[in-house]
Order: structure tokens, then sequence, then C-alpha cells
């Protein structure tokens, strides 16, 4: 019963239209990192942003971090210039809202290769471009134009054993940007536990 309950609150929330179009410019954004600087997409012109949403005790964002396979993708796309954003919208009092000092403390135990982490917890960036769940993904281009939204990946589960078998749907955008062809998924359903504006 619980099971199916959490598939169909899963199915309303990632049915909901996007708030940016796909191939549109990204909303502006200025908002603080967890170790307290200020971060601009306006900063990072030229270059491609990730902006991943996060929870840390969410399931489907512990899938791809406990045996780092989200770390190996953040260090790939990273050391090939592109800056990745983590976003963390959970709102105080609600699940996985964190302070700043313990957000440092994750970043360190779990070994983020995430350029920084960003607080929203007001919500304001997270319903600009309408992250739902976590992980929810965005890629950005270095002329600022959304060109992926969505899923991580094209398996829709908690399991990491499903990582290897599954289409990353990030890491597919990605290469093709960079190779200068056409993504194949640009829109992609999001999945994962809410986030808790």
């Amino acid at each position: 019963m619980l099971k199916t309950l959490l598939f169909v609150s899963l199915a309303l929330l990632t049915s909901l239209p996007a708030a940016v179009t796909t191939g549109a410019s990204a909303p502006a954004f200025t908002v603080l990192d967890s170790t307290g600087a200020e971060r601009a997409l306006s900063d990072f012109a030229g270059q491609y942003v990730v902006l991943e949403w996060t929870r840390h005790n969410c399931p489907f964002v512990v899938k791809y971090y406990q045996q780092g396979d989200m770390q190996a993708l953040q260090k790939k796309l990273t050391a090939a210039g592109a800056v990745w954003l983590q976003v963390a919208s959970s709102a105080p009092g609600k699940t996985g809202y964190l302070s700043a000092e313990a957000i440092e403390a994750l970043r360190s135990s779990t070994g983020t290769q995430a350029t920084a982490t960003l607080l929203d917890s007001d919500g304001k960036m997270g319903r600009a471009y309408g992250a739902r769940t976590t992980p929810h993904l965005f890629l950005i281009n270095p002329e600022g134009v959304l060109i992926y939204q969505g899923a991580i990946d094209s398996i829709q589960s908690a399991r990491s054993s499903d990582i290897a078998q599954a289409t990353n749907y990030l890491k597919a955008a990605y290469d093709s940007a960079i190779a200068g062809e056409p993504i194949e998924h640009s829109t992609t359903t999001p999945y994962g536990c809410g986030v808790k504006y």
C-alpha cells in the first residue's frame, strides 16, 4: 500500500509542467553557497553549467552517491571545464534541510566533486526552474540556454545496480552538446523524492 502511494505521489509530482522551456534562456539566479560565497549564473557565462537538485537523505540521491557514480560524473564534467552546482531547496523544518555547516560536512563525507552547493531554502531558485524531485538535473550551455532538463537516467529506481544498464541522460546531453550534435532526449520526466519547499 505504501509503495503504491509512493509511486502515485511520484507520478502526480513529475507530471507537472516545466517552469522553463528547454531551448529558452535559463532563469538568472544569485544565491549563497554553503561556504557563504555568492554565486550567480552570470558568473559562469561561457561555460556549461549543471544544476543538480539534491537531498542527502533521499534514496534516489543515495543511489548515485553511495558507490561514487555521481562523484565520478561530476569529476569528469568539471575537469572538462563545466561548472556543477548542487542545489539544496529543502525549507527549514522540512525533510532534508541542513545548515550551511552541515552541508559542508556532508560535501566532505560524500567526496562530492561538485563546484559548490547552493542554499535555496526559500525555494526561489527551485521554483524558477520548476525543480520537482531530488535528483532533478538541468544543463545550461555556454550561451545561457537551457539545453537539458529532467531525470539523471532512464531507469526510475532507487537501486544502484540499475545505474550501469541505464542511459545517463545528463551525460548523453553534455556529450552531444560538446560534439555539436542534436540532443536526442532534451527533456525527460524527473524521478525521485519531492523537493521539500
